[in-house]
């Protein structure tokens, strides 16, 4: 295959967006895209090998997969290896037993799918998580377990059948992902058939070039190359969290990367830019960075409990390119070369190195992040918080949309809300309430908390990109809302719900009139190994970092205003925040030697328990 220059130039401009996205600066609020860039381009370069082979009557399947390993692994097996004393040494049990699971998940590329049942990309809590930018390899490597038996199966029916077929499955991933954009966005983000479109991008490019040549208007080729480059610039700066993903707008980027791909020829503008010999040093060096840049990240919001200043994210994300030189001339370039590695060697050492990310991260788990080390008071501190996000999904909690039972004499209540609201219902539990109520169902969102509740069709209105609304969008929930004896509302409450709050609200009522608001919670961070292995006692003494304290002031001015627009539609306010705290900016994590929530909102066992006490009186006192 012909070296293509600019290919590695667009590799650069893929990259560079995607560190800057994830050290948080907002500028690069659409940075994410780079990932779709990268899927283009590995569909159109893999392609490429895999038909001109084909065409030859050359291709093996096992050549094919002694490339990919060459490629990936060794340097993914390097950044992994100098992590893990970092992990060890700076995250605390939870954490470290989250790390041995991902170190499961990348062994057997099956990032993405782990990342997608714990959390949303876009996550405050997807920052720390060292191993995140791995889901994108995954969906890489699941592709290529498909991709090249496909066409091994189809290629005797000819290039136009095999295009044919392509393109219904295109057209299949696409919708999909169209769909999940809006009704499941975290499995819609994550998994290969939502995605698969997007590499598809690339091999339809691949067979065009293979069996055409490239444009021969090169006033066409200078526009269509400069549209190309647009296409992924707008994406990259309009784009954010909020933009529905990987639709409809997922096009831009990857038809823009396309277009690159086509007809950024030599004698255009945008093949000179790219064949810039700094970018496509860069581009060079992509996978390495691309490796590099989230650990660096995550590790250093770790130890600095979630607040790094500007100029060191500027020197982190500058030193992910400078290692990811070295990673690149000393581990990626001598794995690559056939003469001084041979493919048994290469085979041998992805089982070793496979086999040791294997057990290694299966014991992190078992172990529970390695507790079993920890004095024993520490430990009895620690296991509040080990496991606490599995107790909010126990079965008797389960989110379900069933009848309501009117042959008892229990109130029937419908929680709406977020994530919260399986805390709430877990202070019920824990309060023994549920002989007083009958839950219909629990309505979880993990990451949009206004409810912009249209009373005509029940779907969210300003926050509809939040997309995982789904129980919205059918009559079930209408019903449930209408029959309901009454109804809460909880979520993770933020600034920019408030100008929706009233509007939402009264559209509730207009379903339901007995409304309960519950407000937002917080109680600072205290799963940081540093709290753990130094002083504990200093929760008890209200020592706390800046960010928490500033979290802290801004969960009072919410709860302010929640309580200011129940008020005045005269609704009942729930100030959740003040069920253990003396004052309602500050509430200790740490309370009588236990911990109160696992990551700073999300309860503990034990955390329910306390909420539940100090909610059962004024639940008994609004029942009788």
């Amino acid at each position: 295959m012909k070296y293509r220059a600019e290919i590695d130039g667009l590799r650069a401009l893929a990259v560079l967006p995607v560190i800057l996205f994830h050290a948080g600066f907002e500028s690069f609020g659409g940075g994410f895209v780079g990932v779709d860039v990268f899927f283009v381009i590995s569909g159109y370069l893999i392609t490429t090998i895999i038909i001109s082979e084909m065409a030859k009557g050359n291709f093996s399947i096992v050549n094919f997969y002694e490339r990919r390993a060459r490629r990936i692994l060794p340097a993914l097996f390097f950044v992994i290896a100098v992590s893990l004393p970092f992990a060890w040494f700076w995250l605390g049990p939870s954490d470290l037993k989250d790390f041995g699971q991902s170190l499961v998940a990348v062994s057997t590329f099956s990032s993405n799918i782990l990342f997608w049942r714990e959390s949303g990309y876009f996550d405050t809590v997807a920052e720390l998580k060292p191993l995140l930018h791995t889901w994108s390899l995954a969906v890489e490597e699941q592709y290529y377990v498909i991709f090249p038996i496909f066409l091994m199966l189809t290629w005797r029916l000819g290039v136009k059948w095999v295009v044919t077929l392509l393109a219904i499955v295109f057209l299949l991933s696409l919708s999909l992902a169209q769909w999940g954009a809006y009704n499941n966005s975290f499995a819609a983000f994550f998994l290969l058939p939502t995605r698969g479109w997007e590499l598809l991008v690339g091999v339809f490019a691949a067979f065009y070039l293979k069996y055409n040549t490239h444009l021969k208007s090169q006033p066409l080729n200078q526009f269509l190359s400069f549209l190309g480059f647009s296409m992924i610039a707008y994406s990259i700066i309009v784009f954010d969290k909020t933009t529905p993903f990987p639709g409809l707008y997922a096009l831009i980027p990857t038809l823009g990367t396309g277009l690159l791909i086509l007809c950024a020829v030599p004698k255009t503008f945008i093949h000179s830019l790219l064949n810039i010999k700094f970018i496509v040093g860069i581009g060079l060096i992509s996978y390495s960075a691309y490796l590099w840049h989230q650990p660096l990240l995550a590790f250093a919001r770790h130890r600095l409990l979630g607040e790094v200043p500007d100029l060191l994210l500027i020197i982190l994300c500058f030193t992910s390119l400078v290692i990811a030189w070295f990673s690149w001339h000393f581990i990626e370039k001598p794995f690559r070369h056939k003469s001084i590695l041979k493919r048994k060697f290469i085979f041998v050492f992805s089982s070793l190195g496979i086999s040791f990310l294997l057990l290694t991260g299966f014991w992190l788990n078992v172990s529970n992040g390695g507790l079993i080390y920890y004095a024993p008071d520490k430990q009895k501190v620690l296991s509040n918080f080990i496991n606490a996000n599995d107790y909010t999904e126990r079965q008797h909690r389960e989110i379900t949309l069933k009848k309501f039972n009117k042959t008892n004499n229990k109130k029937d209540i419908l929680i709406i809300g977020d994530s919260h609201s399986q805390d709430l219902a877990n202070m019920v539990f824990e309060a023994e309430l549920n002989n007083i109520y009958e839950f219909s169902a629990f309505y979880i969102s993990k990451s949009c908390g206004v409810l912009m509740i249209d009373r005509e069709n029940i779907k969210i209105g300003p926050t509809v990109h939040c997309n995982k609304e789904t129980l919205f969008l059918n009559n079930a929930l209408l019903n449930q809302m209408l029959i309901a004896d009454e109804i809460w509302v909880i979520a993770s409450w933020q600034n920019d719900h408030l100008k929706y709050m009233r509007q939402s609200l009264e559209n509730i009522l207009s379903v339901n009139e007995n409304l309960i608001v519950f407000g937002t919670k917080f109680f600072g961070r205290v799963n940081s190994k540093w709290y753990i292995e130094n002083d504990l006692s200093l929760w008890e003494n209200s020592f706390l970092q800046e960010e928490d304290k500033r979290t802290f002031i801004e969960i009072a001015m919410i709860n302010d205003s929640l309580l200011e627009i129940t008020k005045l539609l005269d609704i009942k306010f729930v100030n959740t925040q003040g069920l253990i705290c003396n004052r309602n900016d500050f509430c200790s994590n740490y309370v009588d030697g236990n911990i109160v929530s696992y990551d700073g909102s999300h309860l503990t066992p034990y955390g329910a328990i306390v909420l539940g006490s100090q909610l059962k009186p004024w639940v008994l006192k609004q029942t009788n």
